[in-house]
């Protein structure tokens, strides 16, 4: 199944993805003849439960494991062909944001010098002028200049998270990965990434590849989502359209597993959960 947006400035094209892993003669499929285009600007909302292919698309994008099949165009060049050396340099132009702030970042390091590397590396420029890179970039992600001096351990987990968000924009990516990015998070720093993620998208102006498990807030930061299941798109449509208006009996099972403050809504929609994943079990896989 294909996404189709609205816009004709693509960025980035997915075709006919597959993607496979192997353990000796055991062969496992990951995922299976993906294929979507993301806009300029545009945020795509890939969603699913565990084992559902979605994490597995983001590092194909990123190189960081090989498509069995298809083909991935950025920007008119095919990345499943580029080497290695070709790879490196674009990513100045494709950055992520993982889901764990506490392994992504180097404890040994300050902040500074962590945003600081990437400057030096894709665009070297004097001290004076990567610092104050640096320090407008903190100011950004709303931590100030002084947290340049500090290091990892000295910042909660949503403080992180918000030092690898300014890792991922400031060298002004194209297309931005965020694999999980709130999920390691308590939700009340969840809405506060969230929120943070969605202003900086519109103020910089570049796309994102939002990677969840969460519906509800992929429903909040994307334009379009697309549902995976066993490796396969089994929905896609606006945000709205199919939060509001589900299609797939698996797209409804993933909203009535996000939680909600109402005990009363959340203990029907537990109920509606249990309903539809036995009318699964009982329908069979087409």
């Amino acid at each position: 199944m294909m996404v189709q947006t609205q816009r004709d400035d693509r960025i980035l094209r997915v075709d006919g993805l597959s993607v496979e892993y192997r353990r000796g003669r055991r062969r496992t499929i990951a995922v299976e003849d993906v294929s979507f285009r993301m806009a300029e600007g545009e945020v795509v909302g890939l969603v699913g439960e565990s084992g559902s292919g979605k994490s597995t698309i983001g590092k194909a994008i990123l190189g960081l494991v090989p498509a069995a099949e298809g083909r991935i165009e950025f920007l008119g060049e095919d990345l499943t062909a580029v080497r290695r050396s070709r790879r490196r340099q674009l990513t100045k132009d494709i950055q992520v944001v993982y889901q764990d702030p506490y392994s992504s970042l180097d404890p040994t390091k300050v902040i500074g010098y962590t945003l600081a590397e990437p400057i030096q590396v894709h665009e070297p420029a004097g001290r004076d002028a990567v610092r104050e890179r640096v320090h407008t970039m903190l100011e950004r992600v709303g931590l100030g200049p002084e947290a340049a001096r500090k290091y990892p351990s000295q910042f909660s987990g949503g403080q992180r998270q918000r030092v690898a968000i300014a890792r991922a924009l400031i060298l002004s990516p194209k297309l931005v990965v965020c694999d999980e990015a709130v999920s390691a998070l308590d939700l009340s720093v969840q809405a506060e990434i969230i929120n943070l993620i969605s202003g900086l998208q519109h103020e910089s102006g570049a796309s994102f590849l939002f990677i969840s498990h969460d519906l509800s807030v992929v429903r909040h930061v994307s334009d379009t989502v697309i549902v995976l299941k066993d490796g396969r798109v089994v929905e896609q449509g606006t945000a709205e359209e199919v939060y509001a208006n589900p299609a797939h009996d698996y797209t409804r099972r993933l909203l009535a597993a996000a939680p909600v403050p109402d005990p009363e809504v959340q203990a029907q929609r537990t109920q509606d959960r249990i309903l539809i994943g036995r009318a699964d079990h009982r329908t069979p896989t087409r």
